[in-house]
């Protein structure tokens, strides 16, 4: 898990698997910019983040 604040930027590799989304008490805007060609999916979405998962999140400052 990783704490990420605003104007932080996240680089991530083709075919990293990763998982993105707010902490149960912070708001969070997700922009994405994506390269695809004819022999790569754009996105590959995973499962959705359980509710257990979001409540593990480290405290915010």
């Amino acid at each position: 898990m990783e704490t990420i604040r605003p104007d932080d930027r996240v680089l991530l590799g083709a075919g990293e698997e990763h998982r993105h989304g707010a902490a149960p008490n912070r708001l969070m805007v997700h922009l994405a910019i994506n390269e695809g060609d004819h022999d790569h999916d754009v996105v590959h979405w995973l499962d959705p983040v359980t509710d257990e998962e979001y409540a593990a999140a480290p405290a915010t400052r």
